[in-house]
């Protein structure tokens, strides 16, 4: 360990990439190593629980090309599963009773592997934007692998699970033809958001993302970057900001004033807010603030 002190402004960027509605509170050095430095980072959910996460600064003096690190530890993750499919232990394969992926019948958004490319560098979202829920239509497949799993596991349970479901999805009608005639005034409107967070959103309510304040999640925008997306957006007319809540204040302060838009932060997750306490409120959340800032442009 270097022993310097920990820069927390970058630690905050880096972990904002991953725990998008997570707060930092502290950090501090762990432990003693030859290489990186490694961090102890203490963190707030939207939930109000303390998480704590290892965090590690890659040693640029030692990894000069931190993508081709980032490339060979997707290589790595990509072995370590094949391996764990041959080790015969049910519980590491993908026909375990116990896996469940949520996304397996949702065609991802950006998913297109030229995000993970040496002159681009490693993306976040290089095998697709992470945020599918934020579609409210994908309620359906994403329950509807819920509902699966929990089958393989209790069987016996099968009418109390789906009539649970059902009522969620008759809720969940409800409410889309509501919040589709709430933005129908709204479509195609074209917008700037902070991060990569609302494709699956946009599309669905029919708001066109023409630029992110921060492309590479968790990288500070450069200032000849940021200045030229503020003379397209006055060039463009664009006069709405789409924050999430852990953006970056400054930053976000920067582009609305500048630009003319109006910033409005929308909560990515159920319980970012304590109005959005469930799947449906989330949407009815974002829904009213969002239409509330449109509808004054």
């Amino acid at each position: 360990m270097s022993g310097a002190a920990v820069d927390l402004a970058a630690l905050r960027d880096a972990l904002r990439a991953l725990l998008p509605d997570h707060a930092l509170e502290s950090a501090e050095p762990l432990g003693r190593g030859h290489i990186h430095d490694t961090i102890s980072a203490r963190c707030r959910s939207p939930h109000g629980e303390v998480e704590r996460y290892v965090a590690q600064r890659v040693n640029d003096a030692v990894f000069r090309d931190p993508q081709a690190l980032a490339r060979n530890l997707v290589r790595v993750s990509d072995h370590l599963g094949r391996a764990l499919r041959t080790v015969g232990d049910a519980r590491f394969t993908r026909d375990s009773p116990h896996y469940l992926d949520t996304s397996k019948d949702i065609q991802l958004l950006q998913a297109e592997t030229p995000r993970v490319r040496a002159d681009k560098g490693a993306h976040i979202h290089g095998f697709g934007n992470t945020h599918y829920w934020l579609d409210p239509e994908n309620g359906r497949p994403i329950t509807a692998a819920i509902l699966a799993a929990l089958l393989r596991l209790a069987p016996g349970d099968r009418p109390y699970f789906e009539t649970n479901r059902r009522r969620f999805l008759d809720q969940l009608d409800g409410r889309l033809k509501g919040w589709l005639q709430t933005m129908a005034p709204y479509k195609g409107i074209r917008v700037v958001a902070v991060h990569e967070t609302w494709p699956y959103f946009a599309q669905r309510f029919g708001l066109m993302i023409v630029a992110v304040v921060e492309p590479n999640p968790g990288v500070p925008p450069s200032p000849s970057y940021l200045d030229s997306l503020i003379q397209k957006m006055r060039d463009s007319g664009i006069k709405l900001l789409i924050a999430d809540p852990y953006s970056n204040a400054s930053a976000v302060r920067q582009v609305a004033t500048q630009s003319g838009a109006t910033a409005v932060t929308l909560i990515p997750s159920v319980g970012g807010d304590p109005a959005a306490s469930d799947y449906l409120s989330l949407f009815d959340f974002n829904i009213k603030r969002l239409s509330k800032a449109a509808g004054t442009q």
